[in-house]
């Protein structure tokens, strides 16, 4: 029996090979990622054959622009697709079209605070404000609740700071930089165990490479699933 506290990341190369693995995984996991990387190899495809089919969708979009065309994005996928969560940039102003968009349908927009991928070196590169990268996520993440946000994309590692604000209850907390112990980090920065991370107060552990990377994605999703049924 699936947990949907684990969405698997179908970061895979198309299409063909994210259905392979979801079906080799059958009735272990209920709830998949599908991002950018397979947007132009069939991805919106799989996402609706995988609701047809049951299971629960994170599409993981990271919609940017100015509000109107985020309003007709997100109106277009919630009415093609349906996803239960739905990943847009955490600025206030495509939060609030995003929110816009999905109108009463029940997709969950998320709010992406600072990618699980960066650090502080990174952020100067880019030119983002001062300051440690808790604060900032933990600012964009208030202010993207205040804009309407059902909830965050962020590190374990902000996790339980995100928890404590007042604005997060009865927000969604989705984890991505989760690692069994063990595991390679790859291009992650901030991680933690998926112990480490639902401790933490993160809802949702999102995990790719850890799963569709081995040679037995079953045994490495049970032994997951295990760990999040223990903590």
């Amino acid at each position: 029996m699936s947990d949907d506290r684990l969405i698997v990341g179908l970061d895979l190369p198309d299409a063909g090979s994210a259905g392979a693995l979801v079906e080799r995984l059958g009735q272990e996991v209920g709830f998949y990622k599908i991002g950018l990387g397979l947007l132009a190899s069939g991805g919106l495809d799989l996402a609706e054959r995988l609701k047809r089919d049951g299971r629960r969708v994170f599409l993981d979009m990271k919609l940017f622009d100015i509000g109107a065309t985020v309003t007709a994005a997100t109106r277009g996928l919630v009415g093609r697709i349906a996803p239960d969560f739905l990943t847009v940039q955490g600025d206030p102003h495509v939060v609030r079209a995003a929110v816009a968009g999905r109108g009463n349908a029940p997709t969950r927009i998320l709010a992406i605070s600072v990618l699980t991928s960066l650090d502080r070196g990174d952020l100067d590169e880019a030119m983002m404000v001062p300051g440690d990268v808790e604060t900032i996520v933990l600012e964009r993440a208030r202010r993207a609740f205040a804009a309407g946000a059902d909830g965050v994309v962020a590190s374990p590692q902000e996790a339980a700071a995100i928890r404590a604000l007042p604005e997060a209850r009865g927000k969604a907390i989705v984890t991505p930089g989760v690692r069994p112990a063990g595991a390679a980090v790859g291009d992650q920065k901030r991680i933690a165990t998926p112990a480490e991370a639902l401790r933490a107060g993160a809802d949702h552990l999102v995990i790719a490479r850890p799963i569709w990377s081995v040679d037995d994605p079953v045994a490495a999703a049970r032994a997951i699933l295990a760990e999040i049924a223990a903590a």
